[in-house]
């Protein structure tokens, strides 16, 4: 029985696919979120074969009739009418997506392409996986966008939203697609809320902190937990962010056995896009070289395969079960060793931003910055580390301050003289 227009434009969404009939091999596809696609199914050479013909409402009832009858026409004529635009029919944006992902293998690290492919399994294919690129509509990307951020992750909905953009245009430039059905909804995206600053203890529980890392004693096997207190530590005492430990490589390090060891952190791993140097304290090469037993030949903390870093959510994880959740992060801990070379007023302003890698906005001065102040980090991260240290076996007093040695700390503190 033929369609009729009411039909068509009242149709209703269902938890499953379902299917409205015109006839002739005509029929709207109606799916779980709300699109409607009309679908032509027909034989030739002895094979069942489908045609696309579009979404409703822009293409009509009539209008799909009309393709119907165009493609009647060919098929009389001995040909087949998905001839024409094979290339384009039979690439779903699933195969596009794997395209496009084998594509930037070769500029993504391991870590970041495996993320990625998850993402578009985990959220984009099951919407649109199995749908032709020139059939999806806006609205067809707006539910899946809209699926993720009714879950709350809004970071995630945004970048999924990019990552069809990119597909997208990856397959127009390969005559897969004409048209991107992502590049207008931008302003109909969820806000994100107003960022927080990082949770972060008070001075004086700082002490109890360095305790609970040395101890640590999470629910892994023992050489996950030694991995894990490593780089724990290793973040505390250098301040670095957690992708700078999570993909610290043996390569970038030097002169570990004499007497200026660096970290060089390469520029493509760095939120500024600048490379930044870490001098060494003596109790990090000690750490690092405690650590080796359990590493690869590539990554300095390793996880659950050798040749993959520990994961995006060790360390914080960690905090979680030494009773941090909500009032300690690991980017924190940058906060906590700036308040300390702050308020111990003794090491400059540039030394302590310089060793935080924040942005120079001169960047001729922060060139030379970079050289002159190498010696200066390297004492006030030695005095840093001697702090830390301090309090590893040290037993808690009733009246514990966080600044409690900074009298001892002073007596190595520099000059105002940065040679």
């Amino acid at each position: 029985m033929a369609l009729k227009e009411l039909e068509v434009r009242y149709a209703t969404k269902r938890a499953k696919d379902y299917k409205l009939t015109d006839g002739e091999g005509l029929y709207l596809l109606v799916r779980p979120n709300g699109s409607k696609l009309w679908r032509m199914k027909y034989r030739y050479g002895g094979k069942e074969k489908l045609l696309s013909f579009g979404a409703y409402p822009a293409v009509s009832l009539a209008e799909a009739r009309l393709r119907r009858a165009k493609a009647k026409v060919v098929l009389g004529e001995g040909g087949d009418p998905g001839a024409g635009n094979k290339p384009r029919a039979q690439m779903t944006f699933e195969e596009a997506a794997r395209k496009w992902h084998g594509h930037r293998l070769d500029a993504l690290d391991a870590g970041h392409a495996a993320r990625l492919l998850t993402r578009l399994e985990r959220d984009a294919f099951p919407v649109l996986g199995k749908l032709g690129l020139s059939v999806i509509t806006p609205a067809d990307v707006l539910a899946m966008v809209r699926r993720v951020e009714a879950r709350g992750a809004l970071d995630v909905s945004r970048r999924l939203k990019q990552h069809v953009s990119q597909i997208y245009r990856f397959a127009i430039a390969h005559g897969w697609a004409e048209r991107d059905p992502a590049e207008h909804l931008g302003q109909l995206l969820k806000p994100k809320p107003r960022t927080r600053h990082m949770p972060r203890i008070g001075r004086s529980e700082l002490p109890a902190l360095i305790r609970a890392i040395d101890s640590y004693d999470g629910e892994e096997t023992p050489r996950r937990r030694a991995v894990t207190r490593a780089a724990l530590l290793f973040t505390l005492l250098t301040w670095a962010r957690t992708n700078e430990t999570r993909h610290a490589r043996w390569k970038e390090f030097e002169d570990l056995d004499g007497p200026a060891p660096l970290w060089r952190v390469p520029a493509e791993r760095m939120k500024m896009g600048r490379e930044h140097v870490v001098p060494l304290a003596p109790a990090v090469v000690a750490l690092l070289k405690e650590v080796r037993v359990y590493s690869s030949a590539d990554y300095v903390f390793v996880g659950e395969k050798p040749d993959q870093p520990i994961s995006q959510n060790t360390m914080i994880y960690a905090c979680y079960r030494m009773g941090y959740r909500g009032r300690q992060t690991v980017h924190g801990f940058r906060g906590l060793a700036s308040t300390w070379a702050n308020e111990a007023e003794c090491y400059q302003p540039d030394w302590i931003e310089m060793a935080l890698a924040h942005v120079e906005r001169d960047e001729v001065r922060g060139a030379y910055n970079a050289a002159l102040y190498l010696s200066p980090r390297r004492r006030m991260l030695a005095d840093w580390a001697s702090f830390i240290q301090s309090h590893l076996t040290a037993a808690p007093a009733a009246d514990e301050v966080v600044l409690a040695s900074v009298g001892s700390s002073r007596q190595g503190c520099l000059e105002a003289s940065p040679a």
